[in-house]
């Protein structure tokens, strides 16, 4: 990897910091780096406040949305709650319906069969829609570019409101409302909101109509805090603030599903890389494998008997969803290497049988293997569908935009998109995609960076330190845990690879003699054991976590990487 370090904070900055918040040199010039300068903005940052909010109201066509939805309460009008299959789509659903069944039961849940339907607004959703008397739908995490669709359920006497937090494309669908915080002309302070963030939005703004209590809301934010983390949207502003009391929601009270999905780990305490990775692949395990209803049904059970059987149906969903994501990458892989594709800008590969539920897991996987914008074809239907991944630094949007000749239709985000062409576009399209890329990329992007906040001695390291350190949290894109640099480290002689493949390195690490010992362990990298033989000294990039045993907690270090020591 290249180690890259993070630019220093300015030393006056660094110094007020120390000296208004009792706070030793590291901690303060962490803080800087994140851009707070003032003990208010530290405040604001340690203490998320949910009074910091912003009011929906000044989100584009949100009095539109709300006048239409108390309008078919008034009129005992059928309302669909339309959702994407992913995590953030299945808990937008739950939140909605758990909001709404509050004071109003005449409801739909619809979320489209990702193998019939595909991504997004279908018509066979809105046939069914028109075939159940339905005359508003509220779609979340989809529709900013179904134009067609939403012109065809004009024509069948539907409104649609459209919660989204998607690019827009050149034309906006005409629906009765468009909440999207990412259209040019909407002027809503925060553009990072997730889907069920916007769904949210919506719900305050409700609320507040109907003279009801915010307070009232709260109990959603588990959801909220789920999608924030699946989503991989920043954890900043509006989002910190709703992951955070999210997460004291999902670790305290949690709802019944969670609460079952919880039950089947061994975590006292969830952070956002635990919803990422224990939460986050079991709800999507659904809509991969079976169908993504069977999660919303979870997310809204209040039994809990009833909730422990869903999430066991669920955890076999998701090991079924292991094994097809393990023998396909396999296979993905191979077919890079026979096809002497290892030295291209970019990876895309098809086979027709490939599981359409686990190409986006692939995608994921093959970039980390080769760390190049990314894309895993497999047959949907008459056409190819695809999802597209990216590396640190590069829009695979802009080049699926650049690309868009080859293309049915497409959508996404920065770092993850998908798409669908016809048969006999594909290797045309290839082409054009490397030749996109090629043009584009700085090189650089195509060797993994690993970027350190700080240079540390491993005394520094103190409980208070850890403590503090942990209070920056919620962490992820935007916030991320801070990764320090150590040198010149030692292991006390016990060093060893674990794992089931000895793919894993557990070491105990000193600096000097007479400082202090630490544990550390290095996923996926029982290979560099080699390097700590002997007593050599090496350099380390790590964060900090908690390591469980016997009842005992202890501070340790996570290796992202190590190299021999050079000084």
């Amino acid at each position: 990897m290249r180690w890259t370090s993070q630019t220093k904070a300015h030393p006056e900055t660094v110094q007020h910091l120390q000296k208004v918040l009792n706070v030793d040199q590291n901690i303060a010039q962490l803080l800087a780096q994140r851009g707070i300068s003032t003990f208010e903005e530290a405040k604001s940052f340690f203490r998320p406040d949910l009074d910091e909010l912003h009011s929906p109201w000044l989100m584009k066509d949100m009095q539109l949305a709300v006048n239409r939805i108390l309008k078919a309460i008034q009129n005992h009008e059928k309302i669909m709650i339309y959702g994407d299959y992913d995590v953030d789509g299945t808990t937008s659903v739950a939140l909605m319906d758990r909001f709404f069944t509050q004071f109003y039961q005449n409801l739909v849940l619809y979320i489209p069969d990702r193998y019939a339907e595909g991504y997004g607004v279908s018509f066979q959703g809105i046939d069914f829609a028109s075939e159940n008397e339905v005359s508003l739908i509220i779609a979340l995490d989809c529709g900013i570019k179904a134009i067609d669709k939403i012109a065809y359920a004009k024509e069948k006497n539907i409104d649609f409101i459209i919660c989204d937090h998607h690019r827009p494309g050149n034309e906006i669908p005409d629906a009765v409302a468009v909440l999207d915080p990412k259209q040019s002309d909407c002027e809503y302070p925060y553009k990072e909101l997730c889907g069920c963030g916007v769904g949210f939005k919506l719900a305050q703004a409700i609320q507040e109509k109907r003279g009801e209590k915010f307070e009232d809301l709260l109990p959603l934010l588990d959801l909220v805090a789920t999608a924030i983390g699946s989503d991989i949207v920043p954890i900043t502003g509006e989002n910190r603030i709703l992951a955070s009391y999210g997460l004291q929601l999902l670790n305290t009270r949690p709802r019944a599903g969670f609460k079952a999905i919880i039950a089947q780990s061994k975590k006292k305490e969830f952070s956002i890389t635990d919803v990422v990775f224990i939460i986050g692949p079991r709800i999507n395990a659904a809509g991969r494998m079976k169908h993504a209803l069977h999660a919303v049904e979870l997310l809204i059970e209040k039994d809990e008997e009833k909730a422990l059987k869903m999430a066991k149906d669920i955890e076999l969903f998701n090991n079924e969803r292991r094994t097809a994501d393990k023998s396909i990458t396999q296979e993905a892989l191979l077919q890079i290497e026979e096809n002497n594709e290892q030295k291209r800008f970019t990876s895309v590969v098809y086979q027709e049988d490939w599981h359409k539920g686990v190409i986006g897991i692939v995608a994921s996987r093959l970039t980390e293997t080769y760390y190049r914008p990314t894309l895993v074809f497999t047959k949907s239907g008459e056409k190819l569908a695809a999802s597209a991944r990216s590396v640190k630094g590069f829009d695979v949007y802009n080049a699926l935009e650049e690309s868009a000749e080859f293309i049915e239709q497409f959508g996404g985000h920065k770092y993850a998109a998908g798409l669908t062409l016809k048969e006999e576009n594909y290797v045309a399209f290839k082409n054009k995609f490397e030749e996109v890329v090629k043009d584009q990329i700085d090189p650089k992007l195509l060797e993994p960076e690993l970027n350190y906040d700080l240079c540390i001695n491993l005394e520094d390291i103190t409980p208070k330190f850890f403590r503090i350190l942990k209070q920056f949290g919620p962490f992820g894109p935007g916030n991320l845990s801070p990764n320090f640099l150590i040198k010149g480290l030692k292991d006390t002689g016990y060093a060893k690879a674990v794992g089931k493949e000895m793919e894993h390195l557990k070491c105990n690490l000193f600096q000097s003699q007479t400082g202090p010992r630490m544990g550390g362990i290095g996923f996926g990298l029982g290979d560099q054991l080699k390097y700590l033989s002997n007593y050599q000294p090496v350099d380390i990039i790590c964060c900090l976590d908690e390591n469980e045993w016997n009842g005992n907690t202890s501070i340790q270090l996570r290796i992202k990487d190590l190299r021999p020591n050079l000084d």
